[in-house]
């Protein structure tokens, strides 16, 4: 309802004239039929007077409540949204620190506990979309067992893995095994080592391959294999004395 309108309705409700309403606030009887009939509107100060003897808001009074409460309803309909919150945290606590801590939602909510599982979650065991404990998973994860699309820890799996044992599409590691592998050991469709390189390309002191490059090297190819397993792992012993006896296990089980 436009303004005009609306200051007739609320005249006629109140059983006043024109005049009435003009004694009310200070005016003329001819300033409140310009406002009525749209020729003039009142300056700020008689729309607050005028709000106050009709007991509406400024807004109300010129008929802009109604897009108020719309955005005020979109509004809050995208809060709802944001507002999406879980948390959950046990009674039993081990050094002040819950045994189980649930923390959800759509914005940042950390979790901290044995087992935490948050956006942001630490723990022994943690899962989020950064996690860091002994055992993480989690998008980013941080720790001593990790799985994650990018992952950093004493073993860790991710799509790109960066640990003591690593696997992933790109692995870097002691041991790294992966699509992209590069490490002390390596296995992988690219295997670049310091020490052994098994892989579709290999480079390493010792590598094994269908192209390599290093001081001994394996070529992967049937027709031109004239070495058995037992040579490559004698190799490693001889070249390699200080390879840990789980690595050469490890190998054994590839040739």
């Amino acid at each position: 309802m436009e303004f005009q309108d609306k200051l007739i309705a609320l005249r006629k409700q109140n059983g006043m004239s024109q005049e009435d309403l003009g004694n009310a606030i200070g005016v003329s009887r001819q300033t409140v039929s310009k406002w009525e009939m749209g020729q003039t509107t009142p300056e700020i100060y008689k729309l607050i007077e005028l709000s106050k003897l009709f007991h509406l808001s400024v807004d109300e009074l010129l008929g802009l409540k109604s897009e108020e409460t719309k955005s005020s309803t979109s509004q809050s309909s995208s809060d709802i949204g944001q507002k999406i919150h879980y948390e959950y945290r046990s009674k039993r606590e081990i050094k002040g620190i819950p045994v189980v801590h649930i923390n959800v939602g759509a914005g940042f909510y950390k979790a901290k506990g044995i087992i935490a599982i948050g956006n942001i979650a630490t723990g022994v065991v943690a899962i989020g979309v950064i996690a860091k404990g002994i055992i993480a998973i989690g998008t980013l994860a941080l720790g001593i067992f990790s799985l994650g699309a990018f992952a950093i820890g004493v073993a860790a799996v991710a799509g790109v893995a960066l640990g003591g044992i690593a696997v992933g599409g790109v692995a870097i590691g002691y041991l790294a095994i992966g699509g992209v592998a590069l490490g002390f050991y390596a296995l992988g469709g690219y295997a670049m080592a310091v020490n052994v390189a098994v892989g579709g390309y290999a480079s390493g002191k010792i590598a094994v391959g269908d192209q390599v490059k290093g001081i001994h090297t394996f070529l992967v190819k049937q027709q031109y294999n004239v070495w058995n397993q037992k040579d490559v792992l004698d190799c490693i012993s001889t070249s390699l004395p200080g390879t840990p006896k789980w690595i050469v296990r490890f190998y054994e089980m590839i040739f």
